[in-house]
């Protein structure tokens, strides 16, 4: 009996059936809202040449970049009328909003991946603010996880860098305008230092 069962498994590894689930996970994104699917795929790279900056291990790395690509995950149960809304969102959309850090945290620590618990963490903090005024809990400076401050600057770059029904894209000089008035409020001031030398070479700068 056991050797039948055994026969019946499709002749994958371990690794990566654990990869496969993950990624259709990922798909799943793609089906809901395909601009979030591109823009983490974006974010991840990105984060992971900040992250090299910061001399993280390769594992640090790969955790960062897995978090990166799956932080915007929750967005699968935020209602249409929120995620797909063509303005401003008003207050109690806004607050429905933010719970999709939660909910994502919540989706990949569910799955079969071996970091799930590391990666949901990082999927839950990437909206924490360097002073405290973040969203889940609140968290500030060393208290948010390394890989979570590097994610919402990465974030923030490419979201600022896109056009969406609510705002048009800026230009490089515009979002380091930006970026650079948040230090120590939204940005990890030297996180933020190293991101402005990376930028300058990066793929990912826009004009």
């Amino acid at each position: 009996m056991t050797d039948s069962v055994s026969h019946a498994v499709a002749p994958t590894s371990f690794e990566s059936y654990l990869a496969e689930s993950a990624q259709a996970l990922f798909l799943a994104l793609d089906e809901r809202d395909a601009y979030t699917h591109q823009h983490c795929d974006r974010v991840s790279l990105l984060a992971r040449e900040i992250g090299m900056s910061c001399s993280l291990s390769q594992q640090e790395l790969d955790l960062l970049a897995f978090g990166a690509r799956f932080h915007d995950i929750g967005k699968i149960g935020i209602p249409d009328s929120v995620l797909l809304k063509p303005g401003p969102l008003d207050a109690k959309e806004w607050s429905i909003m933010k719970m999709h850090p939660v909910k994502g945290e919540r989706l990949f620590r569910n799955t079969l991946h071996p970091y799930a618990d590391e990666i949901a963490n990082i999927i839950r903090h990437h909206h924490e603010c360097f002073d405290g005024s973040g969203y889940p809990d609140g968290l500030s400076g060393s208290n948010i996880p390394l890989a979570s401050r590097i994610l919402l600057i990465a974030d923030a770059y490419d979201a600022m860098a896109t056009t969406r029904p609510y705002h048009r894209a800026r230009n490089h000089g515009e979002i380091i305008e930006t970026l650079a008035a948040e230090e120590g409020i939204k940005t990890d001031p030297d996180i933020l230092a190293r991101f402005m030398r990376v930028i300058a070479h990066s793929p990912a700068r826009v004009d």
